[in-house]
């Protein structure tokens, strides 16, 4: 009599876990999808920020957020950021896999860490739906979440997701946001200058400013004057 009981729990576990399993592999393709026409005015990482300085007794800024849509960025800023994080997003899937073998040869010669090779579409997913770590299971979610990105949302919908969530500094998201911050201004009124300013923080958006630069954010700056100099935004990309 008891063998039957026991099945029943067993397959009671078994619909959980597999429920459970569905739930998550779903919730991010809806959320991806939902993405395509809404724009998200909050995420993961900003709450995360916030208990980051709640636990270390830090007051957060609260910098209101400013939606831009991609037609009222310049094209010289996406430029920028595109020459400096990510010159083949018009043409990967997600994943430049020639700069992910390179940074991994880099590794194995050198003796070092990884050096991050995250693609726009990877950022957007962290910065979006995710969270910042290092954990093996938020880079598992965020290769999952790009896959989604890439099949389900434009180019150009992805760069104005982007634009809009990337960290830029304390409490500072997305580039409407800290071109106000920053300079006062809307993004398409910014200089070359204070729009390279704004791309060369990137890298560490919580340590350095567009308005003060270090001597490091100054040789990211020349860096991606040359790099942009030499690599033509495809601006037919965007239509």
């Amino acid at each position: 009599m008891p063998r039957p009981a026991k099945k029943t729990r067993f397959r009671r576990a078994m619909w959980w876990v597999l429920g459970t399993l569905a739930i998550l592999l779903i919730t991010p393709v809806l959320q991806v999808a939902l993405a395509s026409i809404w724009n998200p005015s909050w995420s993961p990482m900003q709450f995360q920020r916030r208990m980051e300085a709640g636990w270390s007794g830090k007051k957060w800024p609260e910098v209101p957020r400013c939606w831009t849509p991609i037609e009222q960025i310049p094209v010289e800023l996406i430029h920028y950021i595109w020459a400096s994080e990510d010159q083949a997003f018009f043409q990967h899937d997600g994943f430049d896999l020639p700069q992910m073998r390179l940074a991994l040869a880099e590794a194995r010669k050198t003796g070092k860490g990884i050096r991050g090779s995250s693609t726009i579409t990877m950022q957007c997913a962290r910065s979006v739906f995710l969270w910042q770590g290092r954990s093996y299971v938020r880079k598992a979610l965020e290769a999952y979440y790009t896959v989604w990105m890439e099949l389900l949302l434009s180019k150009p919908r992805i760069l104005e997701l982007y634009l809009n969530n990337i960290e830029l500094g304390p409490g500072i998201y997305g580039v409407g946001a800290a071109s106000d911050e920053y300079f006062g201004k809307k993004p398409a009124q910014l200089s070359d200058r204070q729009m390279i300013s704004l791309a060369a923080i990137l890298p560490n958006p919580l340590e350095w400013s567009p308005v003060k630069p270090t001597e490091t954010v100054l040789r990211k700056i020349r860096r991606i004057e040359r790099l942009s100099s030499r690599a033509p935004f495809p601006e037919d990309q965007l239509e």
